[in-house]
């Protein structure tokens, strides 16, 4: 087991941050590993693999996307292979973290144009493309800040 995940499991229960002092860099060390396993982990699998993969056409209508389309398991694998990178991080760190965070974010941006041109353009308010706009670009926008703090107490090094 990594020091990263044996970090995280002691400081679940809050007994190991009783011990050791709480810095900036461990601060932002934390955050930023939930918001990876939370923010891409959990949402990539939980609300982009499973739906996609195994109801397409639910995940399709509360989109407001066309139902029966092959595209829907494309996104669904492609939701899941970020979302298996990011529960890594509990075990990987370094720059395994910059990688999936930098690729994480890029796509939730992305996917916020995407959301924000659909709702403008062909006005289409189903739930999952109006509402996610607002939580795919915090968690584009907070990654990259956890990302580039932590970069900058130089936590890709240690």
């Amino acid at each position: 087991m990594s020091r990263h995940a044996r970090f995280d499991c002691r400081g679940v229960d809050g007994r190991a941050s009783a011990r050791k002092p709480r810095t900036p860099f461990r601060v932002v060390h934390i955050l930023l590993l939930y918001a990876l396993v939370l923010g891409a982990g959990v949402i990539g699998l939980r609300l982009g693999f499973i739906p996609h993969v195994f109801f397409p056409d639910y995940a399709a209508q509360s989109i407001g996307w066309p139902t029966g389309s092959p595209f829907q398991f494309e996104v669904g694998v492609h939701d899941g292979a970020w979302g298996v990178l990011s529960f890594l991080c509990i075990w990987i760190g370094g720059l395994f973290w910059l990688a999936t965070g930098l690729g994480w974010s890029l796509f939730m941006l992305g996917a916020t144009y995407g959301h924000i041109r659909e709702t403008v353009l062909e006005g289409d308010h189903a739930p999952y493309n109006f509402l996610t706009l607002f939580s795919d670009g915090f968690i584009g926008v907070w990654l990259l800040l956890l990302l580039y703090l932590y970069w900058r107490q130089g936590g890709f090094q240690k």
